[in-house]
């Protein structure tokens, strides 16, 4: 029975699992809150994002200009013009 208290209080396995489950938890918490705050430019930004892909893809569909509104002359003039005819 006393070498079984001896190994038991040297095992410190157990607390390495605790550590790594404290860290974890530590981690999750930073992410969701750090995320939390960020959250309206990130949302502003998918809207953004959204918004373009949407455009180019309708203006792509109806045979406009392929470069969208980012893309300007490279390209655009070449899709407006065999597009658009």
């Amino acid at each position: 029975m006393l070498t079984f208290l001896r190994k038991f209080r040297k095992d410190d396995s157990g607390a390495t699992a605790i550590e790594y489950g404290l860290i974890a938890a530590l981690v999750s918490v930073a992410a969701i809150t750090a995320l939390g705050l960020m959250g309206t430019s990130l949302d502003n930004m998918f809207t953004a994002v959204s918004t373009e892909l949407t455009n180019a893809t309708n203006s792509a569909s109806s045979g406009g200009t392929t470069g969208g509104t980012t893309g300007g002359d490279t390209g655009g003039t070449t899709g407006g013009t065999t597009g658009g005819s």
